[in-house]
């Protein structure tokens, strides 16, 4: 647990303080928040992905991973994938679809809950030689330095208290030569798009999160958190600060959400 010095110098003994979608909460505790929301939502997750992007988001995966570029099947070439934060799967999934059986993926998500998802949807695919699920923590991998020849995180490093240090792990992780991409919702930079989107976020989302998953309080947190996010050159910034190379960014839907890219060199 922080402390926090007052103008005096004297430490105030009260935690350091960090963002739970729109409240201040004490930073040790966000985790733990998050992960109940997650606990909450993850039977349902994929099928609100569908409903609150319109199916969206199954394009925007299929533009992050065309960018990511993988070795086709047929390539023999091996590669390995590390999808951080991607518990049911989608990301991986659709990765072992368009790569060759030399290419593995390794899933490694904070909730058990959606682990078990994400393991029975490799399973029913027949891709459990190909895809392994590990319970761990973005800010703390359980993985050897230089272990993959790509990072990817979809949609979820906007629920990591300390983006820095998963940007750190997922550098220290990759091979010299490895890529660090991520999807993540992003700063809307066209005209009146801007407003039916808050007007989609705020009024409709929860809505559906009431009636479809039950948890209202979840998807208003899922919306406030994607306000709390760097924008994208702030968020660019800060994976060179992680030392990548080569750091780019595309928005989609006119910047509702923004793939990011940068290299281990």
């Amino acid at each position: 647990m922080g402390e926090t010095s007052n103008a005096g110098g004297r430490h105030t003994g009260k935690p350091d303080q960090t963002s739970f979608g729109y409240q201040d909460v004490p930073e040790d505790e966000r985790q733990g928040l998050v992960n109940r929301v997650f606990s909450s939502v993850a039977d349902r997750y994929d099928l609100m992905n569908d409903l609150m992007s319109g199916g969206l988001h199954r394009l925007w995966k299929s533009d992050f991973l065309a960018w990511l570029g993988p070795p086709r099947e047929g390539s023999g070439r091996p590669y390995r994938l590390l999808d951080v934060a991607g518990g049911t799967g989608d990301v991986a999934l659709r990765y072992a679809r368009i790569t060759g059986p030399e290419a593995t993926a390794v899933i490694c998500d904070i909730s058990p809950e959606m682990l078990d998802v994400g393991r029975r949807k490799v399973a029913d695919a027949g891709l459990g030689d190909r895809i392994e699920l590990i319970e761990g923590n973005a800010e703390a991998l359980p993985f050897p330095d230089k272990s993959f020849d790509a990072y990817t995180i979809a949609f979820g490093i906007r629920n990591v208290t300390h983006i820095d240090m998963a940007l750190r792990e997922a550098f220290r992780v990759l091979k010299t030569g490895g890529r660090f991409m991520c999807l993540e919702f992003s700063q809307v930079d066209v005209p009146m798009l801007d407003r039916l989107y808050d007007l989609h976020s705020f009024e409709v989302i929860p809505r559906l999160g009431e009636a479809v998953a039950g948890d209202k309080d979840s998807y208003q947190y899922l919306v406030e958190s994607i306000r709390k996010f760097p924008n994208q050159e702030r968020f660019a910034e800060m994976i060179r600060e992680a030392g990548f190379e080569r750091v780019s960014y595309r928005n989609v839907t006119g910047g509702i959400a923004a793939m990011h890219s940068g290299w281990k060199l």
